[in-house]
């Protein structure tokens, strides 16, 4: 199964507090100046109340139970002299519970095992091997060489009458009726309040159940794709993140695809007897590869970066922008623009103020950070390089941009060559910039993901 397309940022924050607060100390049995201020302030009483529990649940998943216990009697000293200055006992325990909820997703979380890593070496090796024969798409054709070809199951929901997605009323084609009675337990929902939602029924552990694959398509500014798996339980399915987060947050989400503002790419990949979600995020010169658990939470995962470098050239032809009308380039412009760009990567021209002007700067300049560097970007595009082209007297502020590395078959690397004048009303020139790449390095590692698949 292949899922083109997002970034969103993450909202786990102290999630794992949504159980009925524990009771927090005995206020009858206070005594210090400490413990009074706790009990004679309502929040900061219940802060002490969530600690207990937090404290309590990371030493029942803490494989070291003596360093929690070493860290929290240090801890307790270090809050001990607040005295009784209600802001800082806030400040410090607001502290202490960020790093135990960090602390216990590290705990429950799922640690790559032999397994994992070497399926990693896996594609690692695969990608080199195919980068002989086609440098350009190794790593694609790498990750197609292992994706299954049976997803399961597919179902999708119905809409009501606001055109709102609602989970079946009546039992899909191919679903059993053991299966169905387990859905229908499990008050399944769409990864998002409204959009097309899809199901897909397949076992992704291998203990002989199916799963659930939950895809949400919500559109909005960014045309995101959401996907969430629930494990199949003994009466039941059970979300992956159901200890951890509430249902409608977006950590219950396994990953999420951007059509707009991202170059995103999902693989279902079977190896070593395992399923995995080659989760694909690109950007100008380097494409990294996360493979997650479907069913665990994931913190740390093996990771393949593959880095290019491109040969970057200026078409003759160029198209004026939303149009369909071609123009010739001045063959003198498009040796200057060509030679502009040859050698650009990321390193060469980072984007935004330059530590010296990228253009001379005359005594009569009103806006002298004009000369420094291109100004704001937009989300939807990536900001390569800034650096300057000289197009003979004048000297022209420029920048390379590209939808996060996005390649094809036809034109490889589609960038944009856009420069002004500094300090000009003159509208800005915009030329069309291709680029073949080639890989310079694959490397792999463990390592916390990111893009749409950073989720804690």
């Amino acid at each position: 199964m292949y899922i083109k397309g997002r970034y969103i940022v993450s909202a786990c924050a102290l999630l794992f507090f949504q159980q009925a607060l524990a009771s927090g100390m005995d206020c009858t049995k206070a005594a210090s100046v400490v413990e009074n201020a706790i009990c004679a302030d309502k929040p900061l009483y219940e802060l002490d109340a969530q600690m207990g529990a937090a404290y309590r649940k990371l030493m029942k998943a803490a494989p070291a139970q003596a360093d929690v216990k070493k860290a929290q009697r240090q801890w307790l000293k270090e809050r001990d002299r607040c005295g009784e200055e209600v802001s800082c006992l806030k400040r410090r325990y607001q502290d202490r519970l960020q790093i135990l909820n960090a602390q216990w997703l590290d705990a429950v979380a799922y640690k790559p095992d032999d397994i994992d890593k070497q399926v990693i070496e896996d594609l690692q090796q695969r990608v080199r091997e195919m980068s002989k024969e086609n440098p350009e798409f190794a790593l694609e054709r790498a990750l197609n060489s292992m994706t299954l070809g049976y997803v399961g199951s597919s179902f999708s929901a119905e809409l009501d009458e606001d055109e709102q997605p609602l989970f079946p009323t009546t039992i899909p084609k191919d679903v059993t009726q053991d299966e169905w009675k387990a859905l229908q337990a499990s008050d399944i929902k769409g990864a998002a309040e409204s959009g097309q939602t899809s199901y897909t029924l397949m076992d992704l552990d291998g203990d002989g159940q199916r799963d659930l694959i939950v895809e949400t398509y919500s559109g909005g500014t960014g045309m995101f794709h959401y996907t969430e798996t629930w494990r199949r339980g003994d009466s039941r399915f059970i979300r992956r993140t159901a200890e951890i987060a509430p249902q409608n947050s977006n950590d219950s989400v396994l990953f999420y695809t951007n059509d707009r503002g991202a170059n995103q790419a999902v693989y279902l990949i079977g190896a070593r007897g395992k399923i995995y979600f080659a989760y694909q995020n690109g950007s100008y010169g380097e494409d990294q590869v996360y493979l997650l658990n479907p069913l665990k939470i994931n913190r740390q995962v093996p990771t393949i970066s593959v880095r290019y470098d491109y040969q970057l050239t200026v078409p003759h032809t160029q198209y004026i922008e939303d149009s369909d009308k071609a123009y010739e380039l001045e063959p003198s412009l498009q040796k200057v623009l060509a030679k502009a760009v040859t050698g650009l990567d990321t390193n060469t021209g980072m984007t935004g103020q330059q530590k010296k002007p990228l253009c001379p700067i005359p005594q009569s300049a009103k806006d002298i950070e004009e000369y420094y560097g291109y100004g704001a970007s937009y989300y939807a595009i990536e900001p390569v390089a800034d650096f300057p082209v000289i197009i003979g007297d004048d000297c022209y502020v420029a920048r390379l941009i590209n939808w996060f590395g996005s390649y094809d078959e036809k034109n490889g690397l589609f960038a944009k060559l856009t420069m002004r004048k500094p300090e000009t009303e003159s509208q800005e020139r915009g030329y069309t910039v291709n680029g073949r790449r080639h890989i310079t390095q694959v490397s792999t590692s463990i390592g916390k993901a990111e893009g749409g698949a950073e989720t804690y």
